[in-house]
């Protein structure tokens, strides 16, 4: 130990650069969490952190973050060149932790306690999309967020990154069959699907809400637009094709949301 910081052993070094594999994160029940605002987030939140990895020589930047050593976190130092085996960013902050993951809630014990707006998203395959989506959806008061199978794993370290940290203040329910679910949904939640072409403009909502979209590619299948309350799509002037996904998030989850 140096400084404070342990020295990890070449067994860990290789069993984290491997939790850049879905099927690994899920085996060992562990993900990777980059960057100072992303750890900022973490340590307000109550996940499970085993272990902070940090880079010495960027200490400048992450050295104002509260390291909890009260709460006994172990947190190791690593080189550049190994940080750049296991890290994301192409130029990175030096600091990451390690999460444990949660266990999923039960969706219809879930839905029966579960006040306010939901998220849910149909094959949505670009983590990037993930992350901003909910970025978006804890700014807008939605505290969940139920993701269809066949969707990217939210514990993806580009979602992680993208989301700023906010995924760590939401309640992710992933690998969810919607065509099974949305009628149990709509006992609880109204409803409300998107469609770039035609449907209601966005509007304020009086009850709980589930806002359906879908991946930027395909939007809704027809399957699942039959069985929304409502039909939204984002009136435009212009000649652009369409909105990107989280652009039209945001818009639609604003507009629920006005009081």
């Amino acid at each position: 130990m140096q400084n404070g910081f342990l020295t990890p052993s070449q067994i860990q070094l290789k069993k984290w650069a491997r939790l850049d594999d879905a099927k690994m994160r899920h085996e060992e029940g562990m993900f990777l969490a980059e960057g100072i605002k992303v750890v900022e987030e973490l340590l307000k939140s109550d996940w499970s952190i085993k272990a902070l990895l940090v880079m010495p020589e960027k200490i400048k930047l992450w050295e104002k973050i509260d390291l909890p050593a009260a709460r006994d976190i172990p947190a190791y130092q690593l080189k550049r060149s190994q940080w750049e085996k296991i890290g994301q960013d192409r130029e990175p902050e030096g600091i990451m932790a390690l999460v444990e993951m949660r266990k999923t809630p039960e969706l219809s014990s879930w839905l029966k306690n579960n006040p306010g707006h939901v998220l849910i998203l149909n094959e949505i395959n670009n983590p990037l999309n993930l992350g901003a989506l909910a970025r978006s959806a804890q700014w807008f008061g939605f505290n969940s967020i139920i993701l269809s199978a066949n969707s990217v794993d939210y514990t993806n370290p580009k979602a992680i990154r993208a989301s700023m940290g906010s995924i760590f203040h939401l309640t992710i329910i992933p690998e969810v069959d919607l065509t099974e679910a949305l009628p149990e949904i709509k006992k609880h939640f109204f409803i409300i699907g998107s469609d770039v072409r035609e449907g209601t403009p966005p509007h304020p909502v009086q009850k709980n809400a589930a806002l359906v979209l879908g991946n930027e590619s395909h939007g809704l299948p027809e399957t699942i637009i039959k069985m929304t309350d409502e039909k939204w799509s984002i009136p435009g002037r212009a000649k652009a094709d369409s909105l990107s996904l989280p652009q039209a998030a945001a818009i639609m989850m604003y507009e629920c949301t006005k009081r």
